[in-house]
């Protein structure tokens, strides 16, 4: 067996999976997989490692690194280390052709090797998505000393977008043209006919028992990161919104004041949510566990597992209930894996159910899988509603079933402007679920925030005299989630320009009572100029931070302001207001080009990544070329260069 090196750095659980994938399917190829978490750095040394080391990486919030990476990412970026380690890192949307051409790139590696000694190199698969990545194409892989690393972002976004564009260029995507007979139960020819390619089952490797409390204390403290865990009480709560806006935007305000917790604006605050209750009471009926909800859970390794490597889940805490665990400690809304839907079925008894499960995880049924779970947010409850006739044991749910996250929010405030408490803001998140039966759902942590606060929320109309009501304010748990990079400049006399339509105003609200503040306690200082360009839907529904900005504006500190209305008629202007953020911007080209290139200024942009950030990036590129007259691609470069420099910084999701 030709062994190599597989480490893998997660966060969600997504690059784990790939990692053990990778692993269960080494031995019919003739390898032998080493797997251990990056973290693990007593397991493996990569100084005197001389196999191949493939690397499955994800991302997490803005393309950074896992915690589990955390201190591999550190221990790389030393100055010291020669220029030419692990450089040139290629990335890689693309999973399963990825995978399925590993072994040839492997195989290449060890025939290459052969009769000569064996030297530390790593290994890059890079192929292109714009190209058909037929698992047969080996020429699609490239063989050089360097680590590849295959990025998925564990968030979702621009990850899924590949994938099925991914699908689409191999061919297998045809059901996805019209087929309105197939849905998440059933198929339809060819593949309701088709031969399947199913995985291989994974190895059970956990056992669980479930024991009376009797009368046991139980920790009610979810397991959490590295990071310290503050429980802070809820001050205030204020709808931004009006009760006919699209979206309802809350602002969260959490005494801070009793903790040694700190942060600075642009900085984020992760809150530890549970799962929803009534989810959860589902599960546990539908597992038929009602009636054993307080029973302690106690897991041990499986002593006959074939699971290479297997080890207890460390985001289960010990000795806790049942109840405890589906609520604080599992992601019961995570999409499930096609190992998770192959393990599903073997524990499926009716026959065509059973079959549409191996449909759904097989080869041919990738593009059935895309469209009806990835794409769809199914979830395990939605599956269990689908295939009534599966009863998968508990210990398969733990196996499968990810780290419940707890979810970053921007700091919409600045300690110097309120000392003792911290800003969040966020809009109320709702979908309709139609895997099976139409159901509307929350979020998992703004829905449990929106009611959460109900007794203590203050309308609209009393927003601006908001002090918090007088009733016993409900505790969260937070920890600190700090930025780099997404802060004020240094020197206060650098202008800045801000981007944020929605909810993405919420740090540059920090930024200017920050501003605010420094300006009052330096009153001859010199204070670069402030210009933030802030979009909504309607001018008199969800515009947020309204007075507050109009403030900034007339006591000086926010020099330019520049709104826009996306679902406003215009009303009496020849040119009409700008739609949105990216209009107003280049509405400003030559101002934006002045302070970006002339006078070293810095750009910010933070919300959603899936179009607003694209089209903001896209302005941006136009205003260079047209400003200093270079081609795009020469644009690109200037604005890649404002990158590297820390000039250009996004907070986008």
């Amino acid at each position: 067996m030709r062994r190599f090196l597989l480490l893998y750095a997660t966060q969600r659980g997504q690059a784990k999976a790939i990692a053990e994938e990778i692993s269960e399917k080494a031995a019919p190829y003739g390898f032998s997989a080493d797997l251990c978490c990056i973290s693990e750095s007593d397991k493996y040394d990569l100084k005197t490692e001389t196999a191949p080391l493939v690397m499955v990486v994800s991302t997490t919030g803005n393309g950074d690194p896992p915690d589990t990476a955390r201190k591999f990412v550190k221990a790389i970026q030393d100055k010291t280390l020669p220029p030419d380690f692990l450089a040139h890192l290629r990335l890689e949307l693309v999973v399963e052709p990825w995978i399925n051409g590993l072994w040839a790139a492997l195989e290449k590696h060890f025939l290459s090797n052969r009769g000569r000694e064996n030297t530390s190199e790593s290994l890059t698969m890079a192929s292109h998505a714009s190209r058909r990545t037929d698992p047969e194409t080996p020429e699609l892989l490239h063989l050089e000393s360097q680590v590849g690393l295959l990025r998925l972002d564990d968030c979702g976004g621009k990850a899924a977008e590949v994938l099925e564009q991914n699908a689409v260029n191999s061919g297998q995507s045809s059901t996805l043209i019209a087929d309105f007979g197939a849905s998440l139960t059933r198929s339809v020819p060819p593949l309701s006919q088709a031969s399947l390619n199913i995985p291989t089952l994974p190895p059970a490797y956990l056992e669980v028992h479930l024991e009376e409390a009797l009368g046991q204390e139980e920790s009610h403290v979810p397991v959490s990161s590295v990071d310290p865990v503050f429980h802070v009480p809820i001050s205030k709560a204020v709808q931004l919104t009006t009760n006919d806006a699209i979206k309802t935007t809350l602002l969260i305000e959490l005494d801070i004041s009793k903790t040694d917790f700190s942060y600075q604006p642009g900085d984020a605050v992760n809150v530890i949510c549970p799962n929803s209750d009534s989810e959860v009471q589902f599960l546990l009926q539908r597992l038929q566990l009602a009636d054993r909800k307080e029973h302690r859970v106690a897991v041990t390794i499986k002593a006959d597992t074939r699971k290479k490597g297997a080890a207890l889940p460390q985001h289960v805490p010990e000795r806790c209930s049942l109840q405890f665990l589906l609520t604080w400690s599992l992601e019961i809304r995570a999409v499930p894996k096609k190992a998770f839907l192959r393990a599903l079925a073997d524990h499926t008894g009716d026959s065509v159910e059973k079959r549409r499960l191996q449909e759904l995880c097989s080869r041919q049924g990738a593009a059935d899988y895309a469209r009806f779970v990835r794409d769809a947010g199914a979830c395990l409850s939605d599956l269990l509603r689908a295939f009534p006739s599966c009863q998968p044991p508990l210990g398969l749910l733990l196996e499968h079933l990810p780290k419940l996250q707890p979810r970053p929010y921007s700091c919409a405030s600045s300690s110097l402007f309120h000392p003792g408490k911290l800003h969040f803001v966020f809009n109320i998140v709702e979908f309709l679920s139609n895997t099976t039966e139409v159901v509307l759902r929350r979020g998992v942590c703004t829905g449990w925030l929106a009611t959460l606060v109900e007794s203590i929320l203050q309308p609209y109309t009393c927003a601006k005299h908001a002090d918090g009501k007088k009733t016993l304010a409900p505790k969260i748990s937070i920890s600190p989630r700090t930025t780099n990079s997404f802060h004020l400049p240094n020197d206060p006399s650098v202008p800045i320009i801000m981007v944020g339509p929605g909810v993405g105003v919420a740090p540059f609200i920090g930024f200017l009572q920050h501003r605010e503040k420094l300006q009052e306690q330096h009153p001859g200082g010199h204070f670069g100029a402030m210009w933030l360009f802030f979009g909504c839907r309607h001018k008199e529904r969800d515009y947020l931070f309204r007075d507050e900005l109009r403030h900034f504006l007339k006591c000086g500190v926010l020099t330019h302001l520049e709104v826009s209305f996306s679902r406003d008629a215009a009303v009496g202007e020849e040119e009409g207001p700008a739609k949105y953020v990216q209009d107003s911007l280049q509405r400003h080209s030559k101002q934006v080009a002045g302070v970006l290139l002339q006078d070293s200024g810095y750009v910010y942009m933070c919300g959603d990544a899936k179009n607003m950030a694209k089209d903001v990036h896209d302005a941006l590129v136009e205003i260079i070329s047209r400003e200093t007259g270079v081609e795009k691609l020469e644009a690109m470069k200037t604005l890649a260069t404002l990158k590297e420099e820390k000039r250009y910084l996004q907070d986008i999701w």
